[in-house]
């Protein structure tokens, strides 16, 4: 594969969808949501790992062909030159994907966990007689429940907020771009400016009132209807949570990267005050 391979990753109900949406309308681009390419190379891993009968069969080079050669297969029928692959545990395989991929870059959708909580509830009641895989019969029953499971380290918040964390602090930390919800939604223009920047690409003229993009058919095998729907525009709605006020201050605090000592990330976020500039 000959396109320029990127990472779209960070946390669930933060962006990763609406900004795909919006890199696709650039024809250079190629970007989608959640795709199987981090779980093919992990379960190729696990098959080639010590643990296997076969592991006598492989040595590091071979693995890490195989790895590679998951990777330009998926990608096979796309031409565009840059590709965009969104997995939320990408950003706890950096050490691997140094390995695999030149000079990539890794943007990572950001937002304060109580306000992912809050999100994935409002979807929750908007589906009422629809239960979903996100959920089994213990944890659905109340909204402590529900976020109980979302966020410890198996849940689909907790996984992504430690694999987040340990991206961050960790020696590839240079490669992240950490956007947050929020300035993507009130400022889409510049957010982008600094994205393109960032990925050293061209700057695009995106059109921020029609962006167009769903996967139905993902949601609907999820049980999840809705959960993946962009709007047509790219709009901050302001609106009060409705999580009771005792979990929103639990999960309030949990917004680490507005702590930028013992990283090298670049940072799009706000600290109660403007859009932290991309570093050189």
């Amino acid at each position: 594969m000959t396109a320029q391979l990127h990472f779209i990753s960070g946390l669930p109900r933060s962006g990763s969808t609406l900004l795909a949406g919006i890199l696709r309308q650039n024809p250079r681009f190629h970007a989608a949501m959640s795709s199987p390419v981090a779980g093919l190379v992990n379960g190729a891993l696990e098959q080639m790992g010590a643990g296997s009968e076969s592991y006598s069969f492989f040595d590091e080079q071979k693995r890490k062909a195989i790895c590679r050669a998951l990777i330009d297969a998926y990608y096979s029928d796309k031409s565009q030159a840059v590709i965009f692959d969104t997995n939320r545990l990408w950003t706890a395989r950096l050490h691997q994907l140094v390995e695999l991929v030149d000079d990539f870059k890794v943007i990572c959708c950001v937002r304060n966990p109580a306000w992912i909580m809050d999100s994935f509830e409002k979807i929750y009641r908007k589906n009422p007689f629809d239960y979903s895989r996100m959920f089994n019969a213990a944890t659905r029953q109340t909204v402590y429940s529900r976020c109980e499971a979302l966020i410890n380290t198996g849940g689909s918040v907790g996984a992504a907020w430690t694999a987040l964390k340990e991206a961050y602090y960790g020696e590839y930390s240079e490669r992240l771009l950490l956007v947050d919800y929020d300035l993507l939604t009130q400022h889409p223009a510049r957010t982008l400016e600094l994205i393109y920047r960032f990925i050293g690409e061209p700057l695009f003229a995106h059109d921020f009132d029609n962006v167009d993009y769903s996967e139905n058919e993902f949601d609907q095998n999820l049980g999840v209807k809705g959960l993946h729907n962009v709007g047509r525009k790219v709009e901050f709605k302001n609106r009060r949570s409705i999580l009771p006020p005792d979990l929103f201050v639990k999960y309030q605090e949990m917004d680490f990267w507005l702590d930028t000592t013992g990283t090298a990330a670049n940072i799009i976020a706000s600290k109660k005050s403007p859009v932290i500039p991309v570093k050189n």
